[in-house]
């Protein structure tokens, strides 16, 4: 693993520095949590920014409309656009961490410029429609169907905690092909457009309030053939390349962001008095140590895919399942140096501690990253 960086990448580092101090101060402000249209008009407009500017989709390859930067160079410009406060990702989370890089790695030519530079160009929003009320951990259990009929492929089912389908054009959905096929060989990959007759979208109200997820029905939905990623009943071995990016690379940004929750608790522990109490100071510190080890892991698993071709391995499970647990741990220890500040439920560190809950659910829960670190890197057994 090389932890250093050339001269090439600190002069990228300085200039996207320089960048973001002259832009940053002119943003609009941001629109209300519930105002989904608003988010999304204002997570495009910055995403428009970036690639006007030539930072978009840096590490996509150039034939995918990117800079081909390498993983380094992107690992950086995540640190630095979020020291900076940086809009994050938000709506388009989906198209830019995941559904982009897989068709970037999967997608046929055509699909890659049709569907790749709208997302780069802040253009068009992506969602996941990947999860099922029964098919939610054994995601391979999903009973979403798709009946071939011509050109077409006809789909009936439903999604549940489908990220940002109230304001998405796209989807990328995961459907059965194969009725009879064991229940990993039988699924497909598609591009579902969300304006198609027949798809109903119904917000989700979470513990913290916010409706960034929906139950999505699916009635008679005619998709291209054409939309297809990869072949047909193959979309589990695409689906393992859209995990990966979203185990593996998607989370890098929040790292850094809990780095800098860490230093705000240790200050303000530091003025309400709290900082004496030895005890919290070795919980702050182990936080600090773990929170240093991930983003080496991070940076391991950014050495391990520019060795791969740019797709993250399973290291990314190892990171998840581990950034999930400490995470949460960051909020318990906000709790303790607030006090009573971090029960008001107009606070954001009430809202990040209740969404924290939630990421050892999220991209896999910690049982199933359990068993991929046990099978495919210490060669453990499969459970019966």
């Amino acid at each position: 693993m090389d932890l250093s960086y050339t001269p090439e990448e600190e002069e990228f580092r300085a200039r996207l520095r320089e960048w973001l101090a002259k832009v940053l101060p002119g943003l609009p402000p941001k629109p209300s949590p519930d105002d989904w249209p608003g988010r999304r008009a204002y997570d495009l407009g910055w995403q428009r920014m970036l690639y006007d500017a030539g930072y978009a989709g840096l590490h996509w390859p150039a034939d995918a409309g990117g800079r081909g930067a390498t993983p380094t160079q992107h690992l950086i410009f995540l640190e630095e656009t979020e020291k900076a406060g940086a809009p994050y990702v938000g709506a388009n989370f989906v198209g830019l961490l995941h559904a982009g890089p897989t068709i970037a790695a999967e997608g046929s030519a055509g699909q890659r410029a049709r569907w790749l530079p709208p997302v780069l160009r802040g253009e068009e929003v992506w969602c996941q429609g990947f999860s099922e009320p029964d098919a939610g951990s054994d995601l391979a259990a999903l009973r979403t169907r798709a009946r071939r009929d011509g050109d077409d492929y006809v789909v009936n089912g439903s999604k549940i905690w489908t990220s940002h389908a109230e304001v998405a054009d796209w989807c990328e959905l995961l459907v059965r092909t194969d009725a009879k096929a064991p229940k990993h060989r039988g699924i497909s990959w598609l591009a579902m457009p969300m304006d198609a007759p027949g798809i109903t979208v119904r917000p989700l109200r979470t513990l913290a309030g916010s409706t960034e997820f929906a139950e999505m029905f699916l009635d008679d939905v005619r998709v291209s053939v054409a939309n297809r990623v990869g072949e047909e009943n193959d979309g589990w071995r695409v689906t393992m390349v859209t995990l990966s990016f979203e185990r593996g690379t998607a989370f890098v940004g929040e790292v850094v962001a809990c780095r800098r929750v860490l230093g705000e608790l240790a200050r303000e522990a530091r003025k309400n008095g709290r900082w004496d109490d030895a005890v919290l100071r070795r919980r702050l510190g182990r936080l600090n140590a773990e929170f240093r080890a991930l983003w080496r892991l991070t940076q391991w698993n950014v050495s391990e895919s520019e060795r791969s071709g740019g797709v993250p391995g399973v290291g990314g499970s190892v990171f998840k399942l581990r950034y999930s647990r400490a995470r949460q741990d960051l909020y318990d220890a906000a709790a303790d140096v607030l006090g009573p500040e971090a029960l008001d439920l107009d606070s954001r560190w009430t809202l990040d501690r209740l969404s924290s809950l939630s990421y050892t659910i999220a991209a896999g829960t910690s049982q199933i990253q359990r068993n991929i670190v046990a099978e495919r890197i210490l060669g453990l057994p499969k459970g019966r």
